[in-house]
Order: C-alpha cells, then structure tokens, then sequence
C-alpha cells in the first residue's frame, strides 16, 4: 500500500488514514519506518515543505493492529482531538477474530491492566495495585464458524494490547496472538480498527470513518463482514 492509498481523507486540519499491520504508529526500538515518520516524509515531498513538518499523534494503533487513524495537522487540531479523548468523544470500534467463542454473545468487560515496560507485558491485576489502570471494552459476536468467532469490540478506554489482554482473559484470545493467545508468527494479528468517530476539531462536525480489512486478509475473510455489519465497503460520513 502507498501513501496515497492509506490517506482516505484529508483537510487543512486533519489526515484519516488506514495504517496497515505491522507498521508502528510512531518510532520505537526497532527504528523500523513508522506511519507518524511515513507521513510526515510523504507530506513535505508532496507539498514541497521546506523545514520540518508538523503532524500530531493523538492516538495510536499497536503495531500488529491495522486500521483507521486520525492525525492532526495543526497544534490546536492535536489539542482538541487530544480533548476528545480524554472526555470520552472519542470513539474507536474494532473487529476481531478469536479463537474460541464467548459464552455470551454480548458482553462487557472490566479488568484492571499494568504493563510490564521492560517484556512489554500487560497483565490483568488487582484494582488496588500500583499503576494499574481500567480496562472496559463492549463486544458483540457476528458469527462463528470452524471454532472462530467473528466480533465487534467497542473500546470505552484506550489501554496498550487492551483489547488482546481482555479476550485472553476470557479464553477466547485474538486469532494469530503469539503474546496473549495460542497464535504463531504464521498469520498476522487478526485485529482491525475498523471505526473512528470524533468531532472535527474545528467544523465542529461529525466524522465517521469506516474501512474494513482488506479482502484478502485472512481469518477476516472466513466471514461476510458486508452482511453482519450492513454497511458499504469504506463509508466516510461527515
């Protein structure tokens, strides 16, 4: 995927794009390209900037995870979409496998979360310990089949590996999950952000950006996503 491909909206403002898995939202040990250095190369080469180049990161994606993100163009763009989300405007709604299926179909999950920063490990802990964090997510089974459960995970707080820590916790980890789950390098993470709300930092208006996993991504395409979720492929509404 190319640049011009990932950007699937932009103004003086913001830029919405589709980060694909295994990139990292912002530079890490690794020194690998990572999507805030992608952008910000992509957008003085294209624009011919002279000096650096202003792009805000307000939110990231695990570097396993792909899907939709927003970046902010502007300090006060990045200040008030950082607002959002600490006021809860802010809404993120992902789609996973998992291997496994829930006992219930719907569901509502609080843990408590520390992650360990020396192995990169959360761990679900005691509310009182130090530094742990809440954890609360909403999810939805779609369908099932082959002992893999096609889910909506609506994230209420943004926490590291939440989402996979969470499922763990449930013995139904996120298919293809060497951390938190039974998963090997094989096959790629199966978790997508799919859906990113939030209010223009400046219009003031609605956005809703929905991009699904490519065609070809794999257990994704065990299922109709298009069927359960009745939406078109890639709706940007605003």
């Amino acid at each position: 995927m190319n640049v011009d491909e990932m950007i699937i909206y932009e103004d003086n403002h913001i830029m919405v794009v589709v980060k694909p898995q295994n990139i990292p939202s912002q530079e890490d040990a690794s020194k690998d390209k990572d999507m805030l250095t992608i952008l910000k190369e992509y957008i003085k080469q294209r624009d011919n900037k002279a000096g650096n180049v202003y792009l805000g990161l307000v939110h990231r994606l695990d570097r396993p995870t792909g899907g939709v993100m927003v970046f902010a163009k502007t300090s006060k763009a990045a200040s008030r979409l950082s607002e959002q989300i600490r006021n809860g405007g802010f809404e993120k709604k992902y789609l996973t496998v998992l291997d496994g299926t829930p006992k219930t179909n719907k569901g509502h999950l609080v843990h408590y979360l520390k992650k360990n920063e020396v192995d990169n490990i959360v761990a679900i802990v005691p509310s009182l310990t130090t530094g742990a964090k809440c954890a609360e997510l909403d999810y939805n089974v779609l369908d099932t089949k082959d002992n893999l459960s096609l889910v909506t995970v609506h994230l209420l707080t943004g926490r590291g590996h939440q989402i996979r820590v969470q499922m763990s916790a449930i013995k139904c980890p996120v298919f293809g999950d060497s951390k938190y789950g039974k998963g090997d390098k094989k096959h790629n993470l199966a978790l997508w952000a799919y859906n990113l709300q939030f209010e223009h930092p400046i219009k003031q208006e609605k956005m809703n950006f929905i991009v699904y996993p490519p065609d070809d991504l794999y257990p994704f395409n065990l299922f109709d996503i298009n069927r359960f979720l009745n939406l078109k492929q890639t709706p940007i509404e605003y």
